[in-house]
């Protein structure tokens, strides 16, 4: 699995894309690594501070021939274009997501 790991890098490389002349076409937007829902588990598990408890089932048998097992986004393109800052890690995005913004009457954007 590969996405901006975090909506905040998201929103840095279209600002990025959008402010840079001749940046026109398609781009992948991407962390340019591949991950594991594994790690997406482990990861939230850690930003709430708990031990891992993780459970696995049987993929449908419906669904084996359709899912896709792996992506990895080239952000080649990308990085051409100039965009050189780094991405956010899985791990600092969710634990600045669950830490920050999963508190009940807080929003993304909040102050303190």
């Amino acid at each position: 699995m590969d996405y901006p790991y975090y909506v905040k890098d998201a929103v840095e490389m279209t600002i990025h894309l959008a402010e840079t002349a001749g940046a026109g076409g398609l781009y992948n937007l991407g962390s340019g690594a591949a991950n594991t829902w594994n790690a997406l588990a482990t990861a939230i598990f850690a930003a709430l501070g708990r031990a891992p408890r993780i459970e696995y089932i049987p993929m449908p048998e419906v669904l084996r021939a359709k899912y896709q097992y792996f992506t990895q986004a080239d952000i080649a393109k990308l990085r051409a274009s100039g965009y050189s800052r780094a991405v956010t890690t899985l791990d600092e995005a969710v634990g600045d997501y669950a830490k920050n913004y999963l508190v009940p009457g807080r929003h993304l954007g909040d102050e303190g």
